[in-house]
Protein backbone atom coordinates (compact mmCIF):
# COMPACT_ATOMS: atom_id res chain seq x y z
CA UNK A 1 0.00 0.00 0.00
CA UNK A 2 1.30 3.45 -0.91
CA UNK A 3 1.92 5.69 2.07
CA UNK A 4 -0.09 8.95 1.86
CA UNK A 5 2.09 12.07 1.49
CA UNK A 6 2.71 14.05 4.65
CA UNK A 7 1.44 17.58 5.11
CA UNK A 8 5.04 18.77 4.88
CA UNK A 9 5.50 17.08 1.51
CA UNK A 10 2.26 18.55 0.18
CA UNK A 11 3.23 22.06 1.29
CA UNK A 12 6.70 21.74 -0.24
CA UNK A 13 5.13 20.74 -3.56
CA UNK A 14 2.61 23.57 -3.25
CA UNK A 15 5.32 26.21 -2.80
CA UNK A 16 7.04 25.05 -5.99
CA UNK A 17 3.69 25.01 -7.79
CA UNK A 18 2.96 28.58 -6.69
CA UNK A 19 6.19 29.86 -8.19
CA UNK A 20 5.28 28.31 -11.53
CA UNK A 21 1.74 29.67 -11.44
CA UNK A 22 2.90 33.12 -10.32
CA UNK A 23 5.29 33.23 -13.27
CA UNK A 24 2.40 32.56 -15.63
CA UNK A 25 0.04 35.03 -13.91
CA UNK A 26 1.70 37.90 -12.00
CA UNK A 27 -0.06 39.61 -9.10
CA UNK A 28 -0.90 42.69 -11.15
CA UNK A 29 -2.81 40.56 -13.63
CA UNK A 30 -4.76 38.95 -10.78
CA UNK A 31 -5.58 42.40 -9.35
CA UNK A 32 -7.00 43.45 -12.72
CA UNK A 33 -9.11 40.30 -12.95
CA UNK A 34 -10.43 40.77 -9.41
CA UNK A 35 -11.44 44.35 -10.22
CA UNK A 36 -13.66 42.99 -13.00
CA UNK A 37 -15.40 40.30 -10.92
CA UNK A 38 -18.61 40.61 -8.92
CA UNK A 39 -18.58 40.67 -5.11
CA UNK A 40 -18.35 37.26 -3.39
CA UNK A 41 -21.43 35.57 -2.00
CA UNK A 42 -21.68 35.68 1.78
CA UNK A 43 -20.20 32.34 2.82
CA UNK A 44 -20.04 33.33 6.49
CA UNK A 45 -23.75 34.08 6.72
CA UNK A 46 -24.66 30.92 4.80
CA UNK A 47 -22.76 28.71 7.22
CA UNK A 48 -23.06 30.58 10.54
CA UNK A 49 -26.67 31.73 10.30
CA UNK A 50 -28.08 29.76 7.36
CA UNK A 51 -31.15 27.58 7.59
CA UNK A 52 -30.16 24.08 6.57
CA UNK A 53 -32.55 21.13 7.01
CA UNK A 54 -33.27 20.49 10.66
CA UNK A 55 -31.08 23.42 11.65
CA UNK A 56 -27.98 21.61 10.37
CA UNK A 57 -25.77 23.59 8.00
CA UNK A 58 -23.64 21.48 5.68
CA UNK A 59 -20.74 22.59 3.50
CA UNK A 60 -20.79 19.76 0.97
CA UNK A 61 -17.50 18.87 -0.68
CA UNK A 62 -16.65 18.18 -4.30
CA UNK A 63 -13.43 16.21 -4.90
CA UNK A 64 -12.22 13.50 -7.21
CA UNK A 65 -9.70 11.78 -4.94
CA UNK A 66 -7.61 12.24 -1.79
CA UNK A 67 -4.19 11.07 -0.58
CA UNK A 68 -5.74 8.91 2.13
CA UNK A 69 -8.67 7.43 0.16
CA UNK A 70 -7.29 7.32 -3.39
CA UNK A 71 -9.81 7.76 -6.21
CA UNK A 72 -13.27 8.40 -4.78
CA UNK A 73 -15.28 8.84 -7.98
CA UNK A 74 -14.40 7.64 -11.46
CA UNK A 75 -17.48 9.35 -12.97
CA UNK A 76 -16.56 12.77 -11.60
CA UNK A 77 -18.85 15.62 -12.70
CA UNK A 78 -18.28 18.45 -10.19
CA UNK A 79 -21.06 20.70 -11.48
CA UNK A 80 -23.69 17.95 -11.35
CA UNK A 81 -22.55 16.95 -7.86
CA UNK A 82 -22.72 20.57 -6.65
CA UNK A 83 -26.23 20.93 -8.03
CA UNK A 84 -27.28 17.72 -6.27
CA UNK A 85 -25.88 19.08 -3.01
CA UNK A 86 -27.70 22.40 -3.38
CA UNK A 87 -30.99 20.65 -4.11
CA UNK A 88 -30.47 18.40 -1.08
CA UNK A 89 -30.10 21.32 1.32
CA UNK A 90 -26.38 22.13 1.48
CA UNK A 91 -25.79 25.76 2.46
CA UNK A 92 -22.41 25.98 0.69
CA UNK A 93 -19.99 24.04 -1.51
CA UNK A 94 -16.36 23.14 -0.80
CA UNK A 95 -14.36 22.67 -3.99
CA UNK A 96 -10.99 20.90 -3.90
CA UNK A 97 -8.69 22.66 -6.36
CA UNK A 98 -5.36 20.93 -5.68
CA UNK A 99 -4.36 19.07 -8.85
CA UNK A 100 -1.45 16.88 -7.74
CA UNK A 101 -2.98 15.19 -4.70
CA UNK A 102 -6.76 15.64 -5.12
CA UNK A 103 -7.26 15.73 -8.88
CA UNK A 104 -8.87 19.16 -8.67
CA UNK A 105 -8.79 22.24 -10.84
CA UNK A 106 -9.10 25.94 -10.04
CA UNK A 107 -11.41 26.55 -12.99
CA UNK A 108 -13.98 24.21 -11.44
CA UNK A 109 -14.92 26.99 -9.02
CA UNK A 110 -16.20 29.20 -11.81
CA UNK A 111 -18.15 26.35 -13.40
CA UNK A 112 -19.83 25.54 -10.09
CA UNK A 113 -20.58 29.20 -9.35
CA UNK A 114 -22.40 29.51 -12.68
CA UNK A 115 -24.62 26.56 -11.81
CA UNK A 116 -25.52 27.07 -8.13
CA UNK A 117 -26.79 29.95 -6.03
CA UNK A 118 -25.00 29.05 -2.80
CA UNK A 119 -21.44 30.23 -2.00
CA UNK A 120 -18.31 28.25 -2.86
CA UNK A 121 -15.16 27.67 -0.80
CA UNK A 122 -11.78 27.09 -2.41
CA UNK A 123 -10.23 24.21 -0.50
CA UNK A 124 -6.51 23.92 -1.11
CA UNK A 125 -3.21 24.38 0.68
CA UNK A 126 -2.86 28.15 0.82
CA UNK A 127 0.58 29.24 1.98
CA UNK A 128 1.04 32.53 0.10
CA UNK A 129 -1.11 35.67 -0.15
CA UNK A 130 -0.80 35.44 -3.95
CA UNK A 131 -3.12 32.41 -3.74
CA UNK A 132 -5.83 34.51 -2.10
CA UNK A 133 -5.80 36.89 -5.06
CA UNK A 134 -5.84 33.83 -7.33
CA UNK A 135 -8.83 32.43 -5.42
CA UNK A 136 -10.80 35.67 -5.64
CA UNK A 137 -10.06 36.01 -9.36
CA UNK A 138 -11.31 32.45 -9.89
CA UNK A 139 -14.65 33.29 -8.27
CA UNK A 140 -14.19 31.76 -4.81
CA UNK A 141 -16.36 33.25 -2.08
CA UNK A 142 -14.26 31.78 0.73
CA UNK A 143 -10.89 30.18 1.35
CA UNK A 144 -9.59 27.46 3.64
CA UNK A 145 -6.60 28.38 5.80
CA UNK A 146 -4.92 25.39 7.47
CA UNK A 147 -3.27 26.64 10.65
CA UNK A 148 -0.77 23.77 10.67
CA UNK A 149 0.61 25.17 7.38
CA UNK A 150 0.98 28.77 8.52
CA UNK A 151 2.91 30.83 11.02
CA UNK A 152 0.93 33.25 13.16
CA UNK A 153 2.15 36.17 11.09
CA UNK A 154 1.19 34.48 7.82
CA UNK A 155 -2.25 33.67 9.18
CA UNK A 156 -2.83 37.29 10.21
CA UNK A 157 -1.71 38.61 6.83
CA UNK A 158 -3.98 36.19 5.01
CA UNK A 159 -6.98 36.98 7.21
CA UNK A 160 -6.49 40.70 6.58
CA UNK A 161 -6.26 40.23 2.82
CA UNK A 162 -9.28 37.91 2.72
CA UNK A 163 -11.29 40.55 4.57
CA UNK A 164 -10.11 43.27 2.19
CA UNK A 165 -11.30 41.12 -0.71
CA UNK A 166 -14.69 40.49 0.98
CA UNK A 167 -14.01 36.77 1.36
CA UNK A 168 -14.74 34.49 4.30
CA UNK A 169 -11.86 32.49 5.78
CA UNK A 170 -12.49 29.04 7.23
CA UNK A 171 -9.52 28.63 9.57
CA UNK A 172 -8.89 24.96 10.20
CA UNK A 173 -7.10 23.46 13.20
CA UNK A 174 -6.34 19.94 14.34
CA UNK A 175 -3.77 20.10 17.13
CA UNK A 176 -4.74 21.63 20.47
CA UNK A 177 -1.69 23.89 20.30
CA UNK A 178 -2.89 25.37 17.02
CA UNK A 179 -6.41 25.77 18.36
CA UNK A 180 -5.08 27.78 21.29
CA UNK A 181 -2.99 29.86 18.89
CA UNK A 182 -5.91 30.55 16.56
CA UNK A 183 -8.59 30.97 19.23
CA UNK A 184 -7.35 34.35 20.37
CA UNK A 185 -7.67 35.70 16.83
CA UNK A 186 -11.27 34.65 16.22
CA UNK A 187 -13.09 37.61 14.69
CA UNK A 188 -9.89 39.18 13.36
CA UNK A 189 -9.77 41.53 11.56
CA UNK A 190 -13.57 41.91 11.62
CA UNK A 191 -16.41 39.70 12.92
CA UNK A 192 -18.42 38.09 10.15
CA UNK A 193 -15.51 37.02 7.97
CA UNK A 194 -14.00 34.07 9.84
CA UNK A 195 -15.22 30.57 10.66
CA UNK A 196 -13.36 28.10 12.86
CA UNK A 197 -12.97 24.53 11.62
CA UNK A 198 -11.88 21.51 13.65
CA UNK A 199 -10.50 18.81 11.37
CA UNK A 200 -11.05 15.31 12.71
CA UNK A 201 -8.39 14.06 10.30
CA UNK A 202 -4.82 14.13 11.56
CA UNK A 203 -2.94 15.65 8.62
CA UNK A 204 0.29 14.01 9.74
CA UNK A 205 -1.06 10.45 9.82
CA UNK A 206 -4.21 10.94 7.68
CA UNK A 207 -6.25 9.00 10.27
CA UNK A 208 -9.72 10.21 11.29
CA UNK A 209 -11.37 10.32 14.71
CA UNK A 210 -14.80 11.93 15.01
CA UNK A 211 -14.35 12.22 18.78
CA UNK A 212 -11.64 14.79 18.15
CA UNK A 213 -14.21 17.58 17.82
CA UNK A 214 -16.01 16.68 21.03
CA UNK A 215 -12.71 16.59 22.93
CA UNK A 216 -11.91 20.13 21.74
CA UNK A 217 -15.30 21.67 22.47
CA UNK A 218 -14.50 22.98 25.93
CA UNK A 219 -11.74 25.09 24.37
CA UNK A 220 -14.14 26.78 21.92
CA UNK A 221 -17.26 27.18 24.07
CA UNK A 222 -17.51 30.88 23.20
CA UNK A 223 -17.24 30.22 19.47
CA UNK A 224 -19.77 27.44 18.82
CA UNK A 225 -21.82 29.72 16.56
CA UNK A 226 -18.94 29.73 14.04
CA UNK A 227 -17.59 26.21 14.63
CA UNK A 228 -17.45 23.74 11.73
CA UNK A 229 -16.56 20.08 12.27
CA UNK A 230 -14.70 18.54 9.34
CA UNK A 231 -13.97 14.97 8.19
CA UNK A 232 -15.24 11.64 9.47
CA UNK A 233 -18.99 12.34 9.28
CA UNK A 234 -20.40 9.27 7.55
CA UNK A 235 -23.95 8.74 8.85
CA UNK A 236 -27.00 10.44 10.29
CA UNK A 237 -25.93 8.98 13.65
CA UNK A 238 -22.67 10.91 13.39
CA UNK A 239 -24.59 14.12 12.67
CA UNK A 240 -27.00 13.47 15.54
CA UNK A 241 -24.06 12.84 17.88
CA UNK A 242 -22.52 16.19 17.00
CA UNK A 243 -25.86 17.99 17.32
CA UNK A 244 -26.24 16.60 20.86
CA UNK A 245 -22.97 18.38 21.64
CA UNK A 246 -24.23 21.64 20.15
CA UNK A 247 -22.37 21.36 16.84
CA UNK A 248 -24.60 22.16 13.85
CA UNK A 249 -22.12 23.09 11.11
CA UNK A 250 -20.40 20.37 9.09
CA UNK A 251 -18.02 19.99 6.18
CA UNK A 252 -18.79 16.62 4.60
CA UNK A 253 -17.40 15.08 1.43
CA UNK A 254 -16.04 11.58 1.07
CA UNK A 255 -18.98 9.71 2.61
CA UNK A 256 -21.37 11.48 0.21
CA UNK A 257 -19.18 11.13 -2.86
CA UNK A 258 -18.99 7.36 -2.55
CA UNK A 259 -22.73 7.09 -3.27
CA UNK A 260 -24.09 6.91 -6.80
CA UNK A 261 -26.16 10.01 -6.06
CA UNK A 262 -24.34 12.25 -3.57
CA UNK A 263 -27.40 14.47 -3.22
CA UNK A 264 -29.53 11.52 -2.11
CA UNK A 265 -26.81 10.58 0.37
CA UNK A 266 -26.94 14.10 1.81
CA UNK A 267 -30.73 13.94 2.11
CA UNK A 268 -30.42 10.68 4.02
CA UNK A 269 -27.77 12.19 6.28
CA UNK A 270 -30.08 15.11 7.08
CA UNK A 271 -33.27 13.09 7.17
CA UNK A 272 -33.96 13.40 10.91
CA UNK A 273 -35.43 16.74 12.12
CA UNK A 274 -33.20 17.38 15.14
CA UNK A 275 -34.51 20.01 17.53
Amino acid sequence: MTTPPTLKAIVEHKRAEIETRRGACPLEELRERVAETSLPRNFFAAVATGSGPGGVNVIAEVKRRSPSAGEIRADFDPVDIALQYENAGAVAISCLTDERFFGGSLETIGRIKEAVRIPVLRKDFLVDTWQIWESRAAGADAILLISECLSEGQLMDMLILAHELDMTALVEVHDIENLLRVRRHVGFPHPGYMLLGINNRNLKTMTTDLSHTTRMLELVEDHRDILVTESGIASSADVERMVRHGVRRFLIGESLLRHDRPGDALRTLLGTPWS
